[in-house]
């Protein structure tokens, strides 16, 4: 009877706290990061060089390339 009871009880809580709660939609961000040397004429070939290198999946980004994790509250 007893175990009924709180049954009921913390179901009736968790209805009232779940009607009177907002919603909320939360960013989670983690950002990776890597230094690639590159061997090229001008910046700009060494930069398309390592973008096609990443296009192309020869460098893929992991957990040893963490630096940090952000969240952040998005609007409805």
């Amino acid at each position: 009877m007893l175990r009924i009871d709180l049954f009921l009880f913390f179901s009736r809580v968790f209805c009232y706290f779940a009607y009177y709660m907002k919603k909320y939609r939360i960013e989670v961000t983690e950002i990776l990061s890597r230094i690639v040397e590159i061997v090229a004429e001008d910046e700009e070939e060494a930069l398309q060089h390592v973008k096609a290198m990443y296009q192309n999946c020869d460098l893929v980004l992991d957990a040893s390339d963490y630096v940090k994790t952000e969240f952040s509250v998005k609007d409805e």
